[in-house]
């Protein structure tokens, strides 16, 4: 383990112990995902991908730091995932209600604060929700932390450039997407996302889950990979010059690519708002009226337009009301759209500019308000 990852667990460890002091509290019980990485630095706890809470939990009191977990997933999770200064408490799969003995134990009969509270029967009271302030503190990436997420970004935009490169028209949208987790897999990130769609399908739906249908001569790709819990999210657009077309599939066209830099514009007042102390409120609000000032005034309510991210795809989604402050070491992504047309990156904030954490030297790309965006990939 590194002197970085160690430093990180033991700063994690302190600021939880911080909370307990502060509401009053005997334990925080971490169950989901996004948490237990945060805890351990980047640890998987999960086996099915869908999964709310995964197969090991985090558990710090004022004194210790615990990993429970069963027998069935104690070694894999020693030998490959968790690593520190952790205590490992063990019980039999099949009798969950030791873990939970054990849990009201630690907490000195206090309260447990925990990402996923659930009925302590064993308690006084119910499991208590991790107070606001933490999860806004989870919002802001330490370096290290930072660094990792780089990785997950180069990673998942390489396994995308790398899928659409390969695509033929003839493929279905279901070999496209398959392509695409084969991808992602290859190189150790968890598809937590694939949409895709053709050229029939592009423009009739916000979320294009693949189907059947061939792509023909134009398709979309919408991946959201996560490795060490965090989530890098990323769009991108591929045409297939085919021979033969008729003279009218060119005008469609020539309408498509004036879309794409509407598009583009419509994402640049969205990121232009994305500054250091502005309320998250304010990038909605400016997607709001670039809308309206590209003549789409309802499109800002056809779909989620993106957030906060990190440790889960949607941290935080943006809305009018959303007014938390943006801070340096916060991840976003947003992702407008117009008639099938989706442009989407993660981003990493800093104090004067935007980090793209998906940026692909390789992908085609165009100088849009001092940043490089994605543009739509020309293929034979």
């Amino acid at each position: 383990m590194s002197r970085l990852a160690t430093q990180e667990i033991r700063h994690k460890l302190a600021r939880m112990r911080g909370w307990l002091e502060q509401y009053g509290a005997g334990a925080v019980r971490l169950r989901g995902a996004g948490w237990f990485a945060w805890a351990t630095a980047g640890a998987s706890n999960t086996v099915m991908l869908s999964a709310d809470a995964g197969v090991a939990e985090v558990l710090v009191t004022p004194d210790a730091a615990y990993i429970l977990t069963d027998d069935a997933e104690a070694a894999r999770l020693r030998d490959e995932e968790v690593a520190g200064e952790w205590t490992w408490q063990l019980a039999p799969w099949a009798q969950h209600e030791l873990r939970e003995h054990f849990v009201h134990h630690a907490a000195a009969g206090k309260p447990v604060l925990s990402d996923c509270p659930a009925v302590c029967h064993l308690a006084a009271g119910a499991e208590q929700g991790l107070p606001v302030a933490a999860r806004e503190e989870r919002l802001v990436l330490l370096a290290s932390e930072q660094e990792r997420y780089r990785q997950v970004g180069r990673l998942a935009a390489a396994a995308i450039g790398e899928t659409l490169r390969a695509a033929r028209p003839g493929w279905t949208e279901y070999e496209l997407a398959g392509a695409a987790a084969h991808a992602l897999w290859s190189r150790g990130l968890q598809p937590v996302l694939v949409l895709a769609a053709g050229a029939a399908r592009l423009p009739r739906y916000a979320h294009p889950l693949p189907g059947i249908a061939p792509l023909g001569r134009r398709a979309m790709l919408v991946l959201c990979a996560r490795r060490f819990g965090l989530h890098a999210s990323l769009s991108r657009l591929v045409r297939f010059r085919q021979a033969g077309h008729a003279a009218h599939d060119d005008e469609s066209e020539q309408v498509r690519v004036q879309d794409e830099i509407r598009v583009m514009a419509i994402e640049a007042v969205a990121l232009d708002a994305c500054e250091a102390g502005r309320p998250l409120s304010m990038v909605y609000h400016a997607l709001d009226s670039a809308y309206a000032y590209a003549g789409q005034p309802d499109a800002i309510h056809a779909h989620q337009q993106g957030g906060l991210t990190g440790y889960r795809a949607r941290d935080l989604p943006a809305t009018a009301h959303t007014e938390i402050g943006l801070k340096s070491g916060m991840a976003l992504a947003v992702n407008p759209s117009l008639a099938g047309i989706r442009i989407e990156d993660t981003f990493l904030l800093h104090d004067d500019q935007l980090e793209n954490l998906t940026f692909d030297a390789r992908w085609p790309s165009v100088q849009v308000a001092g940043r490089s965006r994605p543009l739509c990939l020309e293929l034979p």
